[in-house]
């Protein structure tokens, strides 16, 4: 397996003599294969999701799964009769993954190959690689962040606020103002870090840059008074969205240079990505300064692009703007913005530090 393949971010599994014992269907009271428990529990622990695709009566498989005690590690399932291709192609939609994240197991070598043919991306494993997945970078993160070790909850949380918008029936401004969103906005600190390098490896469409930032060099930034390092993080009735965007903010005496904004996709219909870029306008309004943005258009940020021009920022010359220096970098720009105050959206509740006096 190449290592410049991405993170698995869901693994999906067959049942039938893979997840377990024996055919459900034939055998019935089948029992989890050795070792295969623990193997998803590890993966659990390390935030990366798993689902079920099999070709099984639905209602009897998963009430066994519910008995064997795995079922509430599943966040999405399709055991029915259509095609596995299908099936691991919808679980990809249904939590908004790239196939490229994705991972199948199968004790089928037909039914491992029907995926690969029409998913080439997804990655496919043996029924008897099972035990030794947790050893394999593919699903080996580096750092096992807070949100990590949350993701479960938040993607049962994520279907619970869905389903409530589905019986929605009034205006969306309404829908959000009853979800009591929460944003909080922190400066990073030592727990926060890994979750600054997670947002910048996980996030393509909203990121501005496409740059990654590591740890060491996060750390040093840390140590520099010049620099603003903050993390955002969302919360609502049904539970933590986790932190959803991060931003790199240098302070000059007469401009504020915007390094970096990533937000999560996951958030956009909430409105986080434009709420987190105004509180950072208002707050640069209040301090007298310019703000100037990075920007570097990649095959997939389009969505950050038009956030920023819908926000205000333009090419247009500006002094301060030459002041920042060469890029050193291609096909970085640096788009420009006079601020003026901004007030914060009335769907959410925030709690955000004042980012102070410029420092000299």
């Amino acid at each position: 397996m190449s290592s410049d393949k991405p993170l698995v971010k869901c693994l999906v599994w067959d049942l039938d003599n893979t997840l377990w014992n024996g055919t459900i269907l034939e055998d019935g009271r089948t029992t989890v294969a050795d070792g295969v428990e623990a193997v998803i529990k590890t993966l659990d622990s390390r935030g990366i999701l798993q689902a079920v695709a099999s070709k099984n009566d639905h209602e009897v498989a998963w009430a066994r799964l519910e008995e064997l005690g795995v079922a509430e590690y599943f966040v999405a399932s399709r055991i029915w009769w259509h095609p596995k291709s299908r099936s691991v192609r919808e679980i990809a939609e249904q939590l908004r993954f790239a196939p490229g994240t994705v991972a199948f197991i199968d004790d089928q070598p037909a039914e491992r190959a029907e995926v690969n043919f029409h998913l080439p991306e997804v990655r496919c494993y043996p029924a008897e690689d099972a035990l030794r997945l947790p050893e394999l970078p593919e699903f080996s993160p580096a750092v096992v962040t807070v949100d990590a070790s949350q993701r479960r909850a938040m993607y049962r949380a994520a279907g619970l606020r869905e389903a409530e918008r589905s019986g929605f029936s009034g205006p969306d401004e309404d829908f959000l103002r009853s979800l009591e969103l929460e944003m909080r906005v922190v400066r990073a600190g030592e727990a926060e870090l890994t979750r600054v390098e997670e947002l910048t490896l996980r996030t393509s469409q909203m990121n501005a840059t496409g740059v990654h930032y590591s740890d060491t060099t996060l750390r040093e930034l840390l140590d520099d008074p010049r620099h603003e390092v903050l993390v955002t993080t969302l919360t609502d009735r049904f539970g933590p969205h986790g932190a959803v965007g991060v931003l790199l903010v240098e302070k000059h005496q007469a401009v504020w240079h915007l390094k970096l904004l990533a937000t999560s996709c996951r958030v956009v219909s909430f409105g986080a990505g434009t709420a987190i870029l105004n509180w950072l306008v208002d707050q640069t309004a209040k301090a007298g300064c310019h703000l100037v943005a990075d920007f570097r258009r990649t095959d997939r940020n389009r969505m950050m692009e038009v956030a920023y021009r819908f926000a205000g920022f333009d090419e247009s010359a500006c002094g301060c703007v030459e002041a920042l220096g060469p890029t050193g970098a291609d096909g970085l720009q640096r788009l420009h913005l006079v601020p003026e105050e901004r007030p914060l959206p009335a769907t959410m509740r925030w709690t955000a530090p004042d980012l102070g006096a410029v420092p000299v």
